[in-house]
């Protein structure tokens, strides 16, 4: 039983020191006024993936759709539409957070 405990506890210190450590780094993030261009990359590099990985789900699955049941209309096309705008919702969302943190 005092084993259990113990390893709650240090369960709980590490999940402390996690927080801290994720706070101190927003609050310096917070404070630097002019970010440097990788950082600019790297938010490009974000927002383009959250773009990019729903817009090729959705076509692999249309392709996937269009294979088992062959229909007049294009699957990969309505879910190629699907994803981009899924990707475009979640690029906005994430944006909108960042903006609303600053």
């Amino acid at each position: 039983m005092a084993k259990h405990k113990h390893k709650s506890a240090q369960a709980g210190h590490e999940l402390t020191q996690s927080i801290e450590q994720q706070a101190r780094r927003k609050i310096k993030a917070r404070k630097e006024k002019y970010h440097s261009v990788w950082f600019g990359l790297g938010m490009f590099g974000l927002i383009g993936w959250s773009i990019v990985i729903p817009t090729v789900t959705g076509i692999a699955l249309g392709l996937w759709i269009d294979r088992q049941w062959p229909s007049h209309g294009s699957w990969t096309l309505m879910m190629l539409l699907a994803g981009v705008a899924l990707g475009c919702f979640n690029a906005w969302r994430w944006i909108d957070k960042e903006n609303r943190d600053n």
